[in-house]
């Protein structure tokens, strides 16, 4: 998927907000995606040797206990994306429906014909 196409449905889903950058979501979802990142670095770079780690999180079953960690990090970021999506594709479900006023209902009596 291009990054522009990625870049404008965020655009989109974010409508009158206009999120920009990852600013725009809330401060403890940036440091779960800030941590989750780390996690998903930290671990390539131990399993292709480039950084030696202690010897209980040097093995490879903790270096895949950190990706899956890091991905579970990085889900609350994904999550708050795809909820702006919907509440700006479908109002609707998100939302509720706006109740009636009264005006509405009288309106309604007054259009009505018995045939």
């Amino acid at each position: 998927m291009p990054v522009s196409l990625v870049y404008s449905s965020v655009l989109i889903a974010f409508g009158d907000k206009q999120m920009r950058s990852l600013g725009a979501l809330p401060k403890p979802v940036l440091i779960l995606e800030v941590f989750g990142i780390a996690l998903l670095l930290l671990s390539y770079l131990s399993l292709n040797g480039y950084v030696s780690l202690p010897a209980p999180i040097g093995t490879a079953t903790a270096a895949i206990v950190m990706v899956f960690s890091g991905i579970a990090l990085m889900i609350p970021a994904a999550a708050c994306m795809v909820w702006a999506m919907a509440q700006n594709v479908a109002p609707l479900l998100t939302r509720g429906a706006a109740p009636k006023s009264q005006s509405d209902k009288t309106e309604d009596k007054r259009d009505d014909a018995d045939h």
